[in-house]
């Protein structure tokens, strides 16, 4: 069941069995730090992330992501992703203040941060969850969201850990939208970013998330 909007800057609520969603629409543009605002952010991204574009093994044959990357966290904060270590870089100054930001907002503890540029609609993101054994299992999952708007799926896993009655569903999710994950969801759900092709711009997600540090 999906909560209505009330009024400009209020968050629906988006509960199923398994599955807890926030949904802030345009919630960037709200705020009032100039360097906050999605374009410089968009900009800042652009010119100042080191992007990547890493190759999977497949089938026994390398092939690389349909997207760019970058993981970016606290010391420590190593994340292993399709069998590919993710060394940490360093955060840059608006996106600590983003991360504070959240922190103060949601009242969680982040100290990391996986980027991901989707350069038209060719670029995806296969179904999955974010659940892997790095991650703080009860935390929440922030997402933000520059650029073109582009659906994100969701549907339930297999029984017996997924809820396999529940229909699937899709979010749009448009240029300054903050989207939380809550727990139990990615024990669950999964979600997906599939080909558009004919969107054209560009879209940055941003997805804070809480790591294990020894």
């Amino acid at each position: 069941m999906v909560d209505p909007v009330l009024a400009p800057g209020s968050s629906r609520s988006i509960h199923q069995s398994g599955l807890a969603l926030r949904h802030w629409p345009h919630w960037l543009q709200q705020q009032t730090t100039a360097e906050l605002q999605p374009e410089h952010l968009l900009t800042h991204l652009r010119q100042e992330i080191p992007w990547q574009q890493p190759k999977i093994r497949v089938y026994g044959r390398l092939h690389p992501i349909p997207r760019q990357s970058c993981w970016i966290g606290d010391g420590g904060c190593q994340y292993r992703y399709s069998g590919l270590l993710q060394t940490p870089e360093p955060w840059s100054a608006p996106l600590l203040a983003l991360r504070q930001l959240l922190d103060g907002c949601l009242g969680c503890g982040f100290n990391s941060l996986l980027l991901n540029r989707y350069r038209d609609g060719l670029d995806r993101m296969g179904w999955h969850a974010d659940d892997e054994p790095e991650l703080v299992a009860d935390h929440p999952i922030a997402s933000i969201s520059l650029g073109v708007s582009r659906s994100l799926r969701f549907r339930p896993k297999p029984a017996p850990a997924g809820h396999g009655d529940a229909p699937p569903f899709s979010l749009e999710l448009a240029n300054g939208d903050l989207l939380v994950m809550d727990a139990p969801t990615q024990q669950h759900w999964l979600h997906a970013l599939p080909e558009r092709r004919r969107v054209a711009g560009e879209r940055i997600n941003l997805t804070f998330r809480r790591i294990r540090t020894s």
